[in-house]
């Protein structure tokens, strides 16, 4: 753990080492998710074969890159009444929340009396990276597959890690199937994104990706984009704690903890608080602690790499570096609540109170888990229904809707120099050139100056 108070000597520098860019921009690692990309751009399945057996160990041939109906249904045999339970209710959450967020087919009359709008069209194919690994993410299942499910999107592809010998946890399988995936590949890392990218023999292209992944994963997604379309920037998990002398420290050290064991090292926890007795409180409660915990080398790396209990002046201070930092997870344990969460502005989720620890967000709240990480969060917001519709705006002019406008057209046509744009106008008004050109010149003058003559 990183310990900064006020009174520490270089502060300000320390502050703004704090707020760098995080792995999500490693240029080694872009460098060596290029390298993937165009091996499965130049391979295809030849590749992914390759990299399946660098990365996974596993010795997969293509006809074996898909999971069968078989081993779908020899999951859900496997999944028991618990796991079923917390599915469907988590599932139950997630749908009610998106439902609300869908955006829905418009339509107004504007200056000109025309008829304007939006429709929204789901995307028809799209891909949703699942992790796997060390903490296969089940619940992520829900929050990705089930928005895309929702939405109306025909064909869901998965994607997600295996094992030495091809397999994947039979409870991601379970809970893939159930949220509504098509096709489900035990494919992982930046190999699995670029095939679902460009394609290959074994794995038709989509048309845009979701899912949060390691660091490669998530420089692969921003790396294709223009190829495919994407979600967002979700990379190792972040929690920051925006505190003040009111909160509970072992509160504050549960959830840091709990986002630094996913084991990738990458992870980042941060307190922010304006009082040092509960920093002080919290670092002996996360020495004491973490160590009761199986994962508990991941999370030590995890915090030793970028865990970080800082002292500020006030909450307005601790506003101010919480929004430059942008986290996934910004948990408030503040007397002044509201003024942080009217505050905060570039986090993925804001989680406020003593009895909301961010778990509950990643599980069964009801918002989709998958959020900006490493900064993201200043462009970026978390990943919604929406995302999943495609926009399309929808025009439509009568006769005399077109008459009114013309005289707009025109000038803007003749600002640019494009002539032909204003006689595509012109031409539905005045289809012959004898006409044409009266009608231009008509318009090109105000009518007091018409009557004049």
């Amino acid at each position: 753990m990183k310990i900064l108070r006020r009174d520490d000597a270089e502060y300000l520098e320390k502050l703004r080492f704090l707020t760098a860019p995080s792995s999500l921009f490693d240029q080694g690692i872009e460098e060596r998710a290029r390298g993937i990309i165009a091996g499965v751009a130049g391979q295809g399945d030849d590749a992914l074969m390759e990299f399946s057996r660098r990365f996974d160990g596993a010795e997969l041939n293509p006809q074996h890159f898909r999971v069968t109906q078989a081993e779908l249904f020899n999951a859900s045999l496997k999944a028991d009444e618990e796991l079923r339970s917390a599915v469907k209710e988590a599932d139950k959450n997630i749908t009610a929340f998106a439902k609300k967020s869908l955006r829905k087919n418009w339509s107004s009359r504007n200056s000109h009396g025309a008829t304007v709008g939006e429709k929204f069209d789901p995307y028809q194919r799209v891909g949703v990276y699942i992790p796997g690994g060390t903490a296969p993410l089940v619940s992520t299942c829900l929050m990705t597959i089930s928005l895309a499910r929702v939405a109306g999107c025909r064909e869901i592809v998965v994607c997600t890690p295996c094992g030495k010998h091809g397999e994947i946890n039979a409870a991601i399988l379970f809970a893939a199937n159930f949220a509504g995936a098509t096709e489900i590949y035990r494919m992982g890392g930046a190999h699995a994104i670029a095939a679902m990218a460009l394609g290959t023999r074994t794995i038709n292209r989509v048309q845009k990706i979701f899912g949060p992944g390691n660091a490669y994963v998530v420089a692969a997604k921003r790396l294709l984009v223009g190829r495919v379309g994407i979600d967002l920037l979700p990379g190792p998990s972040e929690v920051l704690v925006l505190a003040d002398e009111t909160a509970n420290p072992k509160h504050i050290a549960a959830d840091m903890i709990a986002q630094a064991e996913h084991g990738s090292g990458f992870e980042r926890a941060w307190l922010i608080t304006t009082s040092v007795k509960v920093l002080n409180a919290v670092e002996r409660e996360i020495r004491k602690t973490v160590p009761n915990y199986p994962r508990y080398k991941f999370i030590e790396t995890a915090l030793n790499n970028n865990g970080w209990l800082i002292q500020v002046k006030d909450l307005d201070e601790g506003i101010a570096l919480a929004n430059e930092i942008a986290p996934e997870h910004c948990e408030i344990m503040v007397k002044q609540k509201q003024k942080a969460i009217d505050g905060i502005t570039t986090a993925g989720g804001i989680f406020v109170g003593p009895y909301t620890p961010t778990v509950l967000g990643d599980y069964v709240a009801g918002p989709s888990h998958t959020l900006p990480t490493g900064g993201a969060g200043k462009a970026f917001s978390g990943l919604t229904v929406d995302q999943f519709q495609r926009r399309t705006s929808v025009v439509e002019y009568s006769k005399s809707a077109l008459s009114s406008a013309l005289k707009s057209v025109l000038k803007f046509s003749e600002i640019e120099g494009l002539d032909a744009h204003g006689d595509s106008a012109r031409i539905r008004l005045a289809p012959d050139r004898k006409t044409a050109a009266r009608t231009k010149k008509a318009i090109a003058k105000p009518k007091s100056a018409a009557r004049k003559k």
